[in-house]
């Protein structure tokens, strides 16, 4: 038996960091991914040394205390992204 979430990605609904080939790093809940995008909702953005931290620093951070929202729903392109990755991997 299938749910109304069969058409999203594995990760839907779950804590995710995206890493940027940028210096921003963003983390939010994943609605959907696919080749071209990753959508993100209830997200935040850090940028590489903002606030005096670096990005893992940010996530760390992120990972013990959770994050403040700053966006809605965001919407990164694929191709500015190195890597994907659970927040409670961490």
């Amino acid at each position: 038996m299938g749910t109304f979430h069969d058409d999203k990605h594995q990760l839907h609904g779950i804590t995710v960091v995206v890493d940027t080939t940028g210096p921003e790093i963003w983390v939010g809940r994943c609605d959907d991914m696919d080749e071209h995008q990753i959508l993100l909702v209830d997200a935040d953005v850090h940028r590489d040394g903002e606030d005096g931290r670096s990005k893992d620093e940010y996530v760390e951070r992120s990972a013990s205390f959770g994050i403040w929202k700053k966006h809605d729903r965001v919407r990164i392109d694929r191709r500015a992204v190195a890597s994907v990755r659970r927040l409670g991997d961490l």
